[in-house]
């Protein structure tokens, strides 16, 4: 077997030494590649060939490849470009790569080896990887810290193989009391992966954006997520609803084991009767009976200064455990970064 090599200096990769082959995978094999992402311990719903779809509806090129020993699929990477005019461009993979079990050196070297290949072709200068791996492994040693994420790097994960009694001793006090307090209001809960409810969940979404002022996406952004996630049975949209008014609104995608909790929005209105604990409870019972063990929250920090800590708040209500990942990790093509920067330059006004 080859070592890790640095394809920036010139060395040649001998792919012939390698157990494992690399090919863009077909729409036949859909199944296969969903199979394999879904069961991996690192495996990600950004991943899925769903989200490859609406990725390409959001204007996105995708390049799905797998990694095979012999016949069968062991691996793999669904890339991702967005072409920035004018602007130093990356090919990124949310979490991913998925690399075969002791062959994860060779894996990432075909994957680096493809990415240099294809970088020349829609002129990257870097590949963005974000396997979710809680350390670093070997095969990344070619790779730095990216100064941005593509996904939070911590979570917290709600351990859904409890009873719902031992769940409930898992919170907080000041969660187990809201939580209580919204059943004696009687905040009613319902889930719907119908196009009507878009837009009653962005109206609750929107809201929240504009009140915490924060960054939003687009109404059709929701729009492709949606109906795109919607058609693949891996999302929907859930409604915390008091006296006939939605109160509160979350989206949430279900892959593999976890439940994941992607977007929510909340009304200014009654905030006494506690209706977002009543949803995401109901959230976390629904998403156990379709056999998920772990309700993500998708973003935790304790850092009382980080953007999150007001919603980490809220969601350490619930117990959990937190989860840190390595984080996003780039791989520079120098050639490339050098004819960007050059054609950047010729732009500037002296």
């Amino acid at each position: 077997m080859t070592d890790i090599l640095d394809v920036n200096n010139g060395h040649k990769i001998q792919l012939e030494e390698l157990s494992l082959t690399l090919r863009l995978l077909n729409s036949e094999e859909r199944h296969h590649w969903d199979l394999l992402v879904q069961t991996a311990p690192a495996g990600c719903f950004m991943q899925s060939w769903a989200w490859a779809d609406f990725k390409e509806l959001e204007g996105y090129k995708t390049f799905r490849y797998g990694l095979f020993y012999k016949q069968e699929l062991l691996g793999g990477c669904i890339f991702y470009f967005y072409p920035h005019p004018n602007k130093a461009n990356l090919l990124v993979a949310p979490g991913a790569p998925l690399l075969p079990e002791k062959l994860e050196k060779e894996g990432m070297q075909i994957l680096v080896k493809e990415a240099v290949s294809l970088a020349k072709k829609i002129g990257v200068v870097a590949l963005r990887i974000e396997p979710l791996w809680q350390q670093k492994l070997d095969c990344l040693s070619g790779f730095m810290r990216a100064p941005a994420d593509l996904l939070p790097s911590e979570t917290l994960l709600i351990d859904l193989q409890l009873t719902e009694t031992e769940m409930l001793a898992t919170m907080k006090p000041k969660g187990r009391y809201n939580l209580r307090l919204s059943w004696r209001h009687g905040v009613e809960t319902e889930f719907r992966t119908d196009s009507q409810a878009i837009p009653v969940f962005y109206d609750i979404f929107w809201e929240t954006v504009k009140r915490q002022q924060f960054f939003g996406e687009p109404y059709k952004f929701f729009i492709n997520l949606c109906q795109t996630l919607f058609k693949a049975n891996m999302a929907e949209l859930g409604f915390a609803i008091w006296q006939g008014k939605i109160l509160a609104a979350i989206l949430v995608v279900y892959w593999g084991d976890r439940a994941t909790y992607l977007y929510g929005g909340r009304s200014f209105e009654h905030p006494e009767v506690m209706a977002t604990y009543s949803l995401h409870w109901a959230a976390m019972q629904r998403a156990k009976s379709r056999g998920c063990t772990f309700y993500d929250f998708y973003g935790f920090t304790h850092d009382p200064n980080h953007s999150y800590a007001k919603f980490s708040r809220f969601k350490s209500q619930f117990g959990g455990v937190p989860v840190k990942t390595i984080g996003a990790h780039d791989y520079f093509f120098y050639d490339q970064l050098a004819d960007t920067m050059i054609g950047l330059l010729k732009h500037l006004k002296i």
